[in-house]
């Protein structure tokens, strides 16, 4: 699972970028909060939104576009990427077993 903080948000940008794509945030009256011009490779994300929309919005992207993991930097982006494209569930569900599966400290006296 990830947070919603700035700095998530640069590691996706990164994402992108690694697949040739340019993100831009500019004002506009998207439908979906975005607009992709494929033959140009730019994503236009709607400026006005915050943190957490920019993420989700370029999470949808992540999602829509022919991703070629070869690209990415690393094997560290790469997990990252299929991370953030697990479902929900799943990620919710991994989080519950290691949870039962850490012991439980007792306090000593």
């Amino acid at each position: 699972m990830f947070k919603y903080t700035k700095h998530t948000l640069k590691k996706i940008e990164a994402l992108l970028e690694c697949q040739g794509y340019k993100v831009r945030y500019e004002k506009g009256t998207f439908q979906s909060g975005y607009c992709l011009v494929e033959n140009r490779k730019i994503a236009v994300i709607n400026r006005f939104f915050d943190t957490e929309g920019r993420i989700n919005t370029l999470i949808d992207i992540l999602g829509s576009i022919e991703v070629d993991e070869q690209l990415f930097e690393g094997p560290a982006q790469l997990k990252f990427y299929k991370e953030l494209l697990k479902p929900k569930e799943e990620q919710e569900a991994e989080e519950r077993e290691q949870a039962e599966a850490e012991p439980e400290e007792t306090p000593t006296r």
